[in-house]
């Protein structure tokens, strides 16, 4: 298996730049302060920040951000370690019975040997199991994620790595101008110029926390830009959120003349650096191929839900781990090494009792969409189902993983396909604030536990309720 890579990046070209080497990084951004970083770091090494050279800045940059989700990973991997109580594991395909697909032949609705039709609503939506009796297993929670890759007891990767880029021209160090002015002013500057797009990488190791970092440069020639083309450039919008003020494969490629160096430096990564950067922790960079073999980029989350027209946000990222797979259970599931979630619950102060849960208004665009469930997705990569509930509860819905405890778990297993419920509480004096951190949620809210019933509930989430309200009050009684 790959070795994963986790980009502390939102940007698209650079997913893309790595995508087309091969490698489909997790995305977890940052949110580092980027002139606190600078300002500290200056300040430990006993000078001002404008002292510090171009290069130092994008490295110290990088190493900030990748260290920010190192972090954040830590706090995840420490949460699952702590992990308590049961993993209950039902198999309901297991039930005595005849399959949903042997009655819809039978009932003239499939035809026997041809392929399911996943265009339909019907198809995308999870079994309803209710009124079925599942067998279970049940079994320590560690136990249930013992021998599962994770980064609990990984011995190598995931990688972490952050990046920073910076234009320098004239001695000046230009980074996003954010606003339409400064833009017009640095274009200016820049027409028929030669300035140098500085890129600075970091990486982690989770496993060992071995830090490496280093930045690389490329010369760039502009070609003369006129008012209009400047004002055109402007317009697209393009060069207000990139350092510089310009891109190599966008818009701004037709105005530059040539390059010496790193082209895909440029972009925002650059490859020949980050391979070295791998090498020097004692990894070969193919040791990171994971596109061909095991990922489909094109798949989103929007096919086979049954929304026709209504497709994801441009923004919306693919994960290492997306992607829809065939169930025995006649139906289509999304994360293709299964997915999972975070039932987290609070409690009366007093009594100890469940009040609330935090439930998620799904996307319009997402299977099952404008329902309600528990924030959760695909599982990637190096992490058990465990790992990536908290990480996709957190992308999703802002629940920190440092701020909960991990009390227990139910996996609904269809063979190829399952689902891990992962039952949580607030730690005592811990106070979780969701919120939407991402285009997933329409709203994510702690609701009161007797008007759950009441929302339009995911199949899934309909058909388990009763049983998961029956498992929370049983859990509470014990954690009081």
């Amino acid at each position: 298996m790959a070795i994963p890579l986790i980009l502390a990046s939102k940007s698209l070209p650079r997913r893309n730049v790595l995508n087309a080497a091969g490698v489909c990084p997790t995305i977890r951004v940052s949110h580092v302060d980027e002139p606190a970083a600078l300002r500290d770091a200056a300040a430990k090494a006993g000078v001002n920040v404008g002292e510090l050279s171009i290069g130092d800045r994008v490295a110290i940059l990088a190493e900030a951000k990748a260290q920010a989700v190192y972090q954040a990973y830590r706090n995840v991997a420490a949460t699952a370690d702590a992990a308590s109580g049961e993993c209950v594991v039902g198999y309901p395909l297991k039930a005595a019975g005849r399959s949903e697909t042997d009655d819809a032949v039978e009932r003239g609705t499939m035809e026997p040997g041809k392929p399911i039709d996943y265009s339909t609503a019907h198809i995308a939506t999870t079994r309803d199991f209710s009124g079925v009796s599942i067998p279970t297993r049940t079994q320590p929670i560690n136990v249930f994620t013992a021998g599962r890759p994770g980064l609990v007891h990984s011995t190598v990767g995931p990688l972490i790595l952050g990046c920073d880029s910076m234009f320098l021209m004239d001695g000046e160090c230009y980074g996003k101008p954010h606003s339409v002015e400064a833009a017009r002013e640095r274009l200016k500057h820049m027409s028929g110029a030669t300035g140098e797009l500085w890129t600075g990488h970091c990486l982690v190791d989770f496993a060992t926390g071995r830090v490496v970092r280093d930045a690389s440069h490329a010369v760039v020639h502009f070609s003369e830009f006129s008012g209009d083309d400047i004002e055109r450039y402007i317009a697209t919008g393009e060069p207000l959120e990139v350092a510089g003020s310009f891109t190599l494969e966008g818009f701004g490629g037709a105005f530059i003349d040539g390059i010496e160096g790193d082209p895909s430096g440029i972009i925002g990564l650059s490859l020949p650096l980050v391979r070295r950067l791998t090498e020097r922790l004692g990894i070969a960079w193919p040791d990171l191929w994971n596109v061909r073999s095991e990922l489909a980029p094109t798949e989103s989350k929007a096919e086979g839900a049954g929304h026709a027209g209504i497709e994801p946000p441009k923004e919306n990222v693919h994960q290492p781990g997306d992607g829809w797979i065939d169930c025995d259970c006649g139906r289509k599931h999304w994360g293709v090494n299964g997915a999972s979630g975070v039932l987290l619950a609070r409690r009366d102060e007093r009594t100890g009792n469940v009040t609330h849960v935090v439930m998620q208004h799904r996307a319009v665009w997402s299977a099952e969409g404008g329902t309600w469930g528990i924030p959760g997705g695909a599982t990637a990569q190096g992490e058990t189902p465990i790992e990536g509930a908290l990480r996709e509860s957190y992308e999703e819905a802002n629940i920190t993983p440092e701020d909960i405890d991990v009390v227990g778990s139910y996996c609904e297993d269809h063979g190829p396909w399952a689902y891990t419920t992962v039952f949580a509480f607030e730690k005592p004096g811990h106070t979780v604030e969701p919120k939407a951190n991402d285009d997933e949620s329409m709203e994510i809210a702690w609701v009161p536990i007797e008007q759950v019933g009441g929302l339009k509930l995911l199949t899934a989430m309909r058909t388990d309720w009763p049983r998961f309200v029956a498992r929370l009050n049983a859990l509470a009684a014990t954690y009081r």
